[in-house]
Protein backbone atom coordinates (compact mmCIF):
# COMPACT_ATOMS: atom_id res chain seq x y z
CA UNK A 1 0.00 0.00 0.00
CA UNK A 2 2.53 2.20 1.06
CA UNK A 3 4.47 1.74 -2.16
CA UNK A 4 1.25 2.43 -4.73
CA UNK A 5 0.71 5.00 -2.70
CA UNK A 6 4.25 6.93 -3.36
CA UNK A 7 3.98 5.87 -7.39
CA UNK A 8 0.22 7.63 -7.34
CA UNK A 9 2.49 10.87 -5.23
CA UNK A 10 4.77 10.78 -7.73
CA UNK A 11 2.50 10.62 -10.56
CA UNK A 12 0.79 13.78 -9.48
CA UNK A 13 3.93 16.01 -9.39
CA UNK A 14 5.39 14.78 -12.27
CA UNK A 15 1.61 16.16 -14.04
CA UNK A 16 1.74 19.58 -11.99
CA UNK A 17 5.11 19.87 -12.93
CA UNK A 18 4.39 18.96 -17.21
CA UNK A 19 1.24 21.55 -16.76
CA UNK A 20 3.57 24.59 -15.30
CA UNK A 21 4.55 26.58 -18.09
CA UNK A 22 8.29 27.75 -18.54
CA UNK A 23 9.44 30.61 -17.37
CA UNK A 24 11.27 33.29 -19.56
CA UNK A 25 14.22 33.75 -17.82
CA UNK A 26 15.76 36.60 -19.99
CA UNK A 27 14.11 39.10 -22.30
CA UNK A 28 15.61 39.15 -25.84
CA UNK A 29 17.40 42.48 -26.02
CA UNK A 30 17.14 42.72 -29.94
CA UNK A 31 13.93 42.57 -31.76
CA UNK A 32 13.86 40.31 -34.69
CA UNK A 33 14.90 41.61 -37.91
CA UNK A 34 13.41 44.00 -40.40
CA UNK A 35 12.02 40.96 -42.95
CA UNK A 36 10.22 39.42 -39.96
CA UNK A 37 7.92 42.89 -39.57
CA UNK A 38 7.95 43.44 -43.63
CA UNK A 39 6.44 39.70 -43.81
CA UNK A 40 3.65 40.56 -41.38
CA UNK A 41 2.92 43.86 -43.01
CA UNK A 42 2.58 42.15 -46.44
CA UNK A 43 0.31 39.77 -44.80
CA UNK A 44 -1.90 42.31 -43.54
CA UNK A 45 -2.12 44.01 -46.06
CA UNK A 46 -2.94 40.84 -48.32
CA UNK A 47 -6.03 39.82 -45.54
CA UNK A 48 -7.59 43.35 -46.76
CA UNK A 49 -8.21 41.87 -50.38
CA UNK A 50 -11.52 42.12 -52.02
CA UNK A 51 -13.89 39.54 -54.02
CA UNK A 52 -13.68 39.13 -57.58
CA UNK A 53 -10.39 37.88 -59.42
CA UNK A 54 -8.74 41.23 -59.36
CA UNK A 55 -9.08 41.32 -55.24
CA UNK A 56 -8.06 37.75 -55.53
CA UNK A 57 -5.25 38.52 -57.18
CA UNK A 58 -4.35 41.14 -54.52
CA UNK A 59 -4.84 38.74 -52.02
CA UNK A 60 -2.60 36.18 -53.27
CA UNK A 61 0.01 38.43 -54.42
CA UNK A 62 0.70 40.12 -51.08
CA UNK A 63 0.58 36.78 -49.48
CA UNK A 64 3.25 35.48 -51.34
CA UNK A 65 5.69 38.27 -50.98
CA UNK A 66 4.92 37.91 -47.07
CA UNK A 67 5.19 34.10 -47.08
CA UNK A 68 8.76 35.20 -49.26
CA UNK A 69 9.76 37.18 -46.23
CA UNK A 70 9.00 34.89 -43.71
CA UNK A 71 11.07 32.47 -45.34
CA UNK A 72 14.11 34.21 -45.68
CA UNK A 73 13.31 35.08 -42.03
CA UNK A 74 13.13 31.52 -41.03
CA UNK A 75 16.36 30.77 -43.11
CA UNK A 76 18.50 33.03 -41.14
CA UNK A 77 17.93 30.99 -37.77
CA UNK A 78 19.41 27.01 -38.40
CA UNK A 79 17.42 25.93 -35.72
CA UNK A 80 13.94 26.34 -37.36
CA UNK A 81 14.20 24.08 -40.55
CA UNK A 82 10.63 23.71 -39.65
CA UNK A 83 9.42 27.01 -39.50
CA UNK A 84 11.40 27.34 -43.04
CA UNK A 85 9.60 24.45 -44.65
CA UNK A 86 5.88 25.75 -43.36
CA UNK A 87 6.66 29.34 -44.59
CA UNK A 88 8.46 28.20 -48.28
CA UNK A 89 5.31 25.77 -48.83
CA UNK A 90 2.55 28.34 -48.57
CA UNK A 91 4.45 30.88 -50.28
CA UNK A 92 4.91 28.08 -53.47
CA UNK A 93 0.77 27.50 -52.57
CA UNK A 94 0.17 31.15 -52.57
CA UNK A 95 2.16 31.96 -55.98
CA UNK A 96 0.16 29.08 -57.87
CA UNK A 97 -3.24 30.49 -57.04
CA UNK A 98 -1.39 34.33 -58.05
CA UNK A 99 -0.87 32.43 -61.77
CA UNK A 100 -3.50 30.31 -61.50
CA UNK A 101 -6.08 33.67 -61.29
CA UNK A 102 -4.22 35.51 -63.56
CA UNK A 103 -4.49 33.11 -65.98
CA UNK A 104 -7.95 33.23 -65.78
CA UNK A 105 -8.08 36.48 -65.95
CA UNK A 106 -6.37 36.25 -69.12
CA UNK A 107 -8.98 33.86 -70.78
CA UNK A 108 -11.78 36.12 -70.03
CA UNK A 109 -10.45 39.47 -72.00
CA UNK A 110 -12.54 40.04 -75.00
CA UNK A 111 -11.94 42.66 -78.12
CA UNK A 112 -12.56 46.73 -77.80
CA UNK A 113 -15.99 46.60 -78.85
CA UNK A 114 -17.37 43.62 -76.29
CA UNK A 115 -15.34 45.14 -73.50
CA UNK A 116 -16.62 48.78 -74.59
CA UNK A 117 -20.18 46.65 -74.40
CA UNK A 118 -18.99 45.30 -71.12
CA UNK A 119 -18.17 48.86 -69.67
CA UNK A 120 -20.98 50.83 -71.14
CA UNK A 121 -23.89 48.16 -70.02
CA UNK A 122 -23.14 45.94 -67.77
CA UNK A 123 -20.44 46.00 -65.55
CA UNK A 124 -22.48 49.54 -63.76
CA UNK A 125 -25.05 46.96 -62.77
CA UNK A 126 -22.67 44.25 -61.22
CA UNK A 127 -21.87 41.48 -63.90
CA UNK A 128 -18.84 39.97 -63.15
CA UNK A 129 -16.41 38.88 -66.15
CA UNK A 130 -17.51 35.17 -65.76
CA UNK A 131 -21.00 36.08 -66.18
CA UNK A 132 -20.50 38.29 -69.15
CA UNK A 133 -18.30 35.79 -70.67
CA UNK A 134 -21.29 33.16 -70.41
CA UNK A 135 -23.46 36.28 -72.08
CA UNK A 136 -21.05 36.64 -74.88
CA UNK A 137 -20.50 32.53 -75.97
CA UNK A 138 -24.41 32.78 -76.45
CA UNK A 139 -23.91 34.98 -79.54
CA UNK A 140 -20.81 33.33 -80.30
CA UNK A 141 -18.80 36.88 -79.97
CA UNK A 142 -19.87 37.65 -83.60
CA UNK A 143 -19.88 41.56 -84.40
CA UNK A 144 -22.67 42.15 -87.21
CA UNK A 145 -22.01 45.42 -89.70
CA UNK A 146 -24.93 47.24 -91.46
CA UNK A 147 -23.81 49.64 -94.08
CA UNK A 148 -24.85 52.63 -94.72
CA UNK A 149 -28.98 52.95 -95.80
CA UNK A 150 -29.62 49.52 -95.55
CA UNK A 151 -32.16 48.05 -93.08
CA UNK A 152 -31.70 45.99 -89.93
CA UNK A 153 -35.70 44.85 -90.00
CA UNK A 154 -38.40 45.90 -92.87
CA UNK A 155 -41.79 46.66 -91.22
CA UNK A 156 -44.32 43.31 -91.69
CA UNK A 157 -41.72 41.42 -93.53
CA UNK A 158 -39.17 40.81 -90.99
CA UNK A 159 -39.32 38.20 -88.42
CA UNK A 160 -38.28 38.80 -84.74
CA UNK A 161 -35.86 36.11 -84.09
CA UNK A 162 -32.95 38.18 -81.77
CA UNK A 163 -31.86 40.39 -79.36
CA UNK A 164 -29.80 43.11 -80.51
CA UNK A 165 -27.63 46.10 -79.33
CA UNK A 166 -26.13 48.31 -81.18
CA UNK A 167 -22.25 49.10 -80.73
CA UNK A 168 -21.48 51.57 -82.90
CA UNK A 169 -23.39 53.82 -85.76
CA UNK A 170 -26.51 55.01 -85.86
CA UNK A 171 -30.34 53.51 -86.72
CA UNK A 172 -33.49 55.79 -88.05
CA UNK A 173 -36.73 53.66 -87.11
CA UNK A 174 -39.70 54.58 -89.21
CA UNK A 175 -43.46 53.98 -89.40
CA UNK A 176 -45.24 53.95 -92.13
CA UNK A 177 -42.49 56.69 -93.77
CA UNK A 178 -42.91 58.99 -90.70
CA UNK A 179 -39.45 59.15 -88.10
CA UNK A 180 -39.97 58.05 -85.09
CA UNK A 181 -36.76 58.04 -83.09
CA UNK A 182 -32.79 56.99 -83.13
CA UNK A 183 -31.10 54.05 -81.75
CA UNK A 184 -27.64 55.27 -80.41
CA UNK A 185 -24.56 52.95 -79.36
CA UNK A 186 -25.13 50.56 -76.67
CA UNK A 187 -28.99 50.72 -76.99
CA UNK A 188 -31.34 47.85 -77.83
CA UNK A 189 -32.62 47.85 -81.27
CA UNK A 190 -35.29 45.36 -80.87
CA UNK A 191 -35.94 45.37 -77.27
CA UNK A 192 -39.86 46.35 -77.65
CA UNK A 193 -40.23 43.74 -79.94
CA UNK A 194 -38.50 41.01 -77.19
CA UNK A 195 -40.46 42.46 -74.48
CA UNK A 196 -43.79 41.77 -76.32
CA UNK A 197 -43.69 38.17 -77.28
CA UNK A 198 -43.69 35.44 -75.10
CA UNK A 199 -40.80 32.64 -75.97
CA UNK A 200 -43.34 30.41 -77.71
CA UNK A 201 -44.52 33.17 -79.57
CA UNK A 202 -43.64 34.52 -83.52
CA UNK A 203 -44.12 38.16 -84.94
CA UNK A 204 -42.59 40.82 -87.05
CA UNK A 205 -41.31 44.18 -86.89
CA UNK A 206 -44.17 46.74 -87.28
CA UNK A 207 -41.45 49.37 -87.44
CA UNK A 208 -38.51 49.65 -90.19
CA UNK A 209 -34.60 50.24 -88.96
CA UNK A 210 -32.33 52.00 -91.28
CA UNK A 211 -28.72 52.53 -90.61
CA UNK A 212 -28.11 56.50 -90.80
CA UNK A 213 -24.22 55.41 -91.27
CA UNK A 214 -22.04 52.38 -90.94
CA UNK A 215 -23.37 50.39 -87.86
CA UNK A 216 -21.86 47.50 -86.14
CA UNK A 217 -24.01 45.57 -83.50
CA UNK A 218 -24.22 42.55 -81.67
CA UNK A 219 -27.19 40.55 -81.73
CA UNK A 220 -28.22 36.99 -79.74
CA UNK A 221 -30.44 34.18 -80.88
CA UNK A 222 -34.01 33.92 -79.28
CA UNK A 223 -33.46 30.31 -78.63
CA UNK A 224 -30.42 30.43 -77.28
CA UNK A 225 -30.79 33.45 -75.09
CA UNK A 226 -33.86 31.77 -73.38
CA UNK A 227 -32.03 28.65 -73.15
CA UNK A 228 -29.11 30.26 -71.40
CA UNK A 229 -31.74 32.34 -68.85
CA UNK A 230 -32.67 29.02 -68.16
CA UNK A 231 -29.44 27.74 -66.65
CA UNK A 232 -28.85 31.49 -65.22
CA UNK A 233 -31.76 32.95 -63.67
CA UNK A 234 -29.29 36.28 -62.69
CA UNK A 235 -28.72 36.87 -66.34
CA UNK A 236 -31.99 36.53 -66.95
CA UNK A 237 -33.25 38.89 -64.64
CA UNK A 238 -30.49 41.01 -65.99
CA UNK A 239 -32.00 40.89 -69.50
CA UNK A 240 -34.93 42.11 -68.00
CA UNK A 241 -33.86 44.88 -66.39
CA UNK A 242 -32.07 46.16 -69.21
CA UNK A 243 -34.54 45.34 -71.91
CA UNK A 244 -37.41 47.21 -69.92
CA UNK A 245 -35.36 50.46 -68.82
CA UNK A 246 -34.42 50.50 -72.73
CA UNK A 247 -38.40 50.25 -73.46
CA UNK A 248 -38.66 53.06 -70.83
CA UNK A 249 -36.39 55.43 -72.76
CA UNK A 250 -37.54 54.87 -76.12
CA UNK A 251 -41.13 55.57 -75.10
CA UNK A 252 -39.71 59.02 -73.54
CA UNK A 253 -37.74 59.51 -76.93
CA UNK A 254 -41.08 59.41 -79.10
CA UNK A 255 -42.57 61.99 -80.62
CA UNK A 256 -44.96 60.16 -83.52
CA UNK A 257 -46.14 57.21 -83.02
CA UNK A 258 -50.05 56.80 -84.11
CA UNK A 259 -51.23 54.37 -86.39
CA UNK A 260 -53.57 55.20 -89.41
CA UNK A 261 -56.62 55.06 -87.11
CA UNK A 262 -55.00 57.72 -84.93
CA UNK A 263 -54.40 55.73 -81.70
CA UNK A 264 -50.93 55.86 -80.23
CA UNK A 265 -48.93 52.79 -80.09
CA UNK A 266 -47.40 51.59 -76.87
CA UNK A 267 -43.92 50.31 -76.95
CA UNK A 268 -44.83 48.15 -74.08
CA UNK A 269 -47.89 46.29 -75.69
CA UNK A 270 -47.85 42.88 -78.37
CA UNK A 271 -49.95 45.70 -80.33
CA UNK A 272 -46.71 46.81 -81.84
CA UNK A 273 -45.35 43.90 -83.43
CA UNK A 274 -46.89 42.44 -86.47
CA UNK A 275 -49.08 39.61 -85.71
CA UNK A 276 -52.67 38.28 -87.68
CA UNK A 277 -54.45 38.06 -84.61
CA UNK A 278 -53.96 40.98 -83.28
CA UNK A 279 -54.87 42.82 -86.35
CA UNK A 280 -58.29 40.36 -86.94
CA UNK A 281 -59.38 41.49 -83.68
CA UNK A 282 -58.49 45.19 -84.06
CA UNK A 283 -60.64 44.90 -87.72
CA UNK A 284 -63.35 43.28 -85.88
CA UNK A 285 -63.54 46.05 -83.65
CA UNK A 286 -63.68 49.14 -85.91
CA UNK A 287 -65.83 47.12 -88.03
CA UNK A 288 -68.70 46.79 -85.31
CA UNK A 289 -69.49 50.42 -84.37
CA UNK A 290 -69.74 50.61 -88.47
CA UNK A 291 -72.30 48.13 -88.86
CA UNK A 292 -74.38 50.01 -85.21
CA UNK A 293 -74.31 53.47 -87.31
CA UNK A 294 -75.92 51.87 -90.27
Amino acid sequence: MDQSTDLTGNNLSLKGDALEYPLCSEWREDPEGSMFHLANILLVLGFMGGSGFYGLLYMFSFLSLGFFCYSIWAWSDLCTTDSFSWTFGLFFICLAQVIHVSYRLRCVTFDKDLQNLYDCMFKKIGVSLTQFREIVACCDGDIHTIEKGFCFAMEGKTSIDKLSVLISGRIRVTMNGEFLHFIYPFQFMDSPEWDSLKPSDEGFFQVTLRADNRCRYVAWRRKKLYLLFAHHRYIAKIFALLVRNDIADKLFSLNKAFDSRGFRYDLRLPSFCHRPEIENRLESQTEQPAERDS
